[in-house]
Formats: C-alpha cells, structure tokens, sequence
C-alpha cells in the first residue's frame, strides 16, 4: 500500500537559524519514514520580497539545503529539489490565476501584516500578491494529503483547498483537498525576546560557529527586574527562559524558574545551563554540514535528483489538469 504524501517547502531568504530547526527540520525529520514526503527551497517565493537583489541567493539554497541533510533528512526516503527547477509549478499557477479571485489573495491574514512590517522594500507587486497562489499551485501540483502546518497558518492553507475545489467544480476532480498535519511548532524567541527572525537580526543561525552560539547567548537580554545577582525574578520576562522551554528537560526548566523566582541562580548560571543543551543539539548538525559542504557535487546531485522526481510528479499532474481545462492535445 502507498503511503500517504506529505507537502512542504522552506523559503532560501536567508541563512537557517534554530528556530527553522525546531519548527520544521526536525519535523520533517521525523514525517520522512511516516509518508511520501516531497520538501522542496522554495526560490521563486524568495524573489516576492527579495527581488531586488539576488546576489546571495545561490548562497542561500545551498544553505537551506546543507542543513536539510545536516539535520537528517534522506535522499533515500524524502523527495528534496528547488523549486525553479520545477518550471511546471509556474504554469499551474498561471492557471490557477485564471479562476482565483482577487478578493481571496487580498484577505490572506500575512498580505497586510508582512506590507506594514517590512518597510525597506516595495511589496506592492503582483508577485507579493500572488505569494498564496503560488503557495497552493507548490501543493496541488503534488497532489498532497497533508501539508504539516501549525494552527496559526491554517488560513494559509485553507485558500489552498477553496482553490482546489474550484478547479474540481469547474473542470472536474483533479485535485485531493489536502489536510492540514497539525504539529507543534515551539514559538523560539531570539535574542531580543522577539520571534526569531532574520527581519529582526536576533537570530542564532544553524551556520555560526561555536564561539558565536555562545557569545550570542550570553548577552541575550533576561528578567530586566534582575539588576543583582540577588534580585528575584519572573522567569516568564526572560527570554533566555523561553529557550530553555525549547531546549532544555523539564528538570532544567523547573530548575531555572525555580532559580529565577528566589534568586537561587544567577542570569550567567542560567545561561551557561542552556548553552550546554543548545550545544548537544548542534553539534552532531555542525558535523554533518562540514561534511556536506566539503562535497558540493554531491550536493548538486541530490538536488538534481530530487528535482527530477518532482518534475516527474509534476509532469503526470500538469497532464490531468491540461486534459480538465481542453488545453491538451486535439485527437
């Protein structure tokens, strides 16, 4: 019996941080032995709000994809390929262009949000707007069950099903409406006490080296009401805290709270608690990246590879859905 498919990309806007780890690698991880898992960098939604300057873009995939490896994904197991290598996913959503109304992009939670928090670039584009169409021709084109999301982006994938059940209403069942695969995605603070974000710059990226990981964490904000060592604190004002929900046991966590509340610990001690755990779950990643970076062909080679699988994937379904609208060939 096949296995159920399973849908998701990651955008190559910039260097993976920790918060990337946490909130998909390690998921995916775990989905591969589960499902028929298609994971794909997602270049060309890169371009939506980076279009401007691509210089760093290459560098990026390769990022994305070095740690994708790093962080125990299998070519053997999970389909991983670039999305601009994928040119059918451009001509579904020219498609889909033609039946989606404008009102529906426009009511996209993110569409306002993302204009009026980034503020250094022109987002009034077609192809900002278009970002959910695009999103959902990547997920219909591999005729997903599932797309692992958490709760917060389910409307995200909901214009994807109201899509999908359009075409279906107009041409005829083509495409499954996938299923949101609702996991947990740990909210990871950066150094600020923000969501990490590369927007932000308050990001531990998967790339640092050592002695970064460790400097960063330790002149990260805490408790502002802790000004001595024998000050009690809120742990929950801490974003060092937040960390150790992430990263450290419960042992540790209710250790540090505790330590935080009657001054029993101090900010440094805090800190250095979370540093070692960070750490354990580095450096096996820092590992296989050097591995993987002192081996370029080989990475060429599986994305290569895992391209061609998709285009195959995508190949079969542009022909269903070319044969539903009569654009197929005239015998």
């Amino acid at each position: 019996m096949s296995k159920q498919r399973v849908l998701s990309g990651i955008q190559p806007s910039g260097k993976l941080h920790i918060g990337n780890l946490v909130g998909a690698l390690q998921n995916w991880v775990r989905l591969q032995d589960q499902y028929e898992c298609y994971y794909f960098i997602a270049d060309w939604h890169a371009l939506t709000s980076q279009y401007a300057d691509t210089s760093a873009l290459k560098d990026n995939v390769l990022d994305v994809l070095v740690n994708c490896l790093a962080a125990g994904l299998d070519p053997e197991k999970a389909t991983i390929f670039a999305q601009s290598r994928v040119i059918e996913h451009a001509e579904l959503h020219v498609l889909l262009s033609m039946i989606t109304p404008l009102s529906w992009l426009e009511r996209v939670p993110t569409y306002k949000e993302k204009q009026q928090e980034v503020t250094d670039r022109d987002l009034n584009t077609y192809g900002f707007l278009g970002y959910p169409l695009l999103q959902s021709a990547d997920i219909l084109m591999y005729r997903a069950h599932y797309v692992p999301v958490g709760i917060d982006q389910m409307p995200h994938l909901e214009i994807t099903r109201e899509i999908g059940r359009r075409f279906n209403n107009f041409y005829g069942e083509v495409f499954p409406e996938p299923e949101g695969l609702l996991t947990p995605f740990p909210k990871v603070v950066g150094t600020d006490g923000r969501k990490m974000s590369k927007t932000y710059d308050n990001c531990i990226y998967l790339s640092d080296p050592p002695q970064d990981v460790e400097q960063k964490i330790r002149t990260m904000t805490t408790d502002p009401q802790r000004i001595k060592r024998t000050d009690k604190g809120d742990p929950e004002l801490s974003p060092v805290y937040h960390l150790h929900k992430v990263f450290s046991s419960k042992e540790e966590i209710d250790q540090v709270a505790d330590g935080c509340r009657t001054a029993g610990i101090g900010c440094i001690d805090c800190k250095k608690v979370l540093i070692k755990n960070v750490f354990a779950v580095l450096e096996p990643l820092w590992q296989q990246r050097e591995r993987y970076l002192r081996e370029p062909d080989v990475l060429e080679d599986i994305l290569e590879a895992g391209s061609k699988k998709a285009r195959q994937a995508a190949t079969d379904t542009m022909l269903k859905v070319r044969t539903a609208m009569g654009l197929g060939p005239m015998k």
